[in-house]
């Protein structure tokens, strides 16, 4: 019995070797911000993202977490559909819980310079260990 190669026809979607078009998407994704519509009115922008995903940089199993961004934006205000390709970036990457927040705090404050942002990583457990990290920047 010999292993055949599939026919194109009978190839999956999955199981072809080309890019997805969302795969595409977050590996291109950028912080986007757009003019804040009430500047000099200090409001705060709450924004929950609950499928945040990297890998461990010393294991390189998965971790999982839910990122929760509090800001009050100054001048520009950061597009969401941009922030949730943006942060999808990171799951193929290997980096500590640490460094990740810290990093999604600094692209944050680089893209729309908020007048403060609280940034927190809540990591589902895992060996019986739950990690809570939380960075914040104030002007």
């Amino acid at each position: 019995m010999s292993l055949a190669e599939p026919s194109p026809s009978t190839v999956s979607p999955s199981e072809s070797s080309e890019i997805k078009y969302g795969e595409r998407a977050i590996e291109e994704g950028t912080l986007i911000v757009f003019p804040n519509p009430r500047i000099g009115r200090k409001y705060n922008i709450s924004i929950e993202l609950p499928e945040f995903t990297c890998k461990c940089p010393f294991s390189g199993y998965p971790d999982f977490a839910t990122i929760a961004i509090t800001y009050s934006p100054d001048r520009t205000v950061v597009e969401l559909k941009a922030l949730k390709l943006y942060v999808n970036r990171f799951r193929d990457r290997y980096i500590s819980h640490e460094e990740a927040i810290n990093q999604i705090l600094d692209d944050f404050v680089a893209a729309c310079d908020p007048l403060e942002i609280k940034v927190k990583g809540d990591f589902s457990p895992r060996g019986n260990v739950h990690t809570v990290i939380e960075v914040c920047h104030q002007k």
